[in-house]
């Protein structure tokens, strides 16, 4: 009996190695395709800001550091740059002028015309 349980444990060792090395694999592509994504997202002309950085985060978390999670963060990071600069911009590129008059104020009263002068003579 002895022998039998020391040769199941190694069995089972190497069992779980094999396992726990296709999670790692597994982790690892989707993490790969959760930044593809990202990339792609922040391509787009009004890309989800939040969506993006989640699925940078799940790379981080994955342990993948490559060259595409920095231009991930890279890009993020510009998008948001810009957007703050553009908020509150007309498409134009000029600020909103605020409305002449508002509803609820009176229109202005007239002032008289001044009475028109007489010509003066030099003699």
């Amino acid at each position: 009996m002895a022998i039998e349980t020391a040769l199941i444990k190694p069995v089972v060792d190497a069992l779980m190695t094999l396992l726990q090395r296709g999670e790692k694999a597994n982790l690892k592509r989707n993490a790969e395709a959760a930044v593809r994504e990202a990339i792609r997202e922040l391509l787009l002309a009004n890309p989800d800001e939040n969506k993006a950085e989640a699925r940078i985060a799940i790379a981080k978390a994955a342990g993948i550091l490559s060259e595409d999670v920095v231009l991930a963060q890279g890009m993020l990071e510009k998008h948001r740059a810009t957007k703050a600069k553009t908020t509150g911009k007309a498409a134009t590129g000029r600020k909103r002028k605020p409305s002449a008059t508002k509803p609820d104020d009176k229109p202005a009263a007239k002032k008289p015309a001044a009475a028109p002068r007489k010509p003066t003579k030099k003699s």
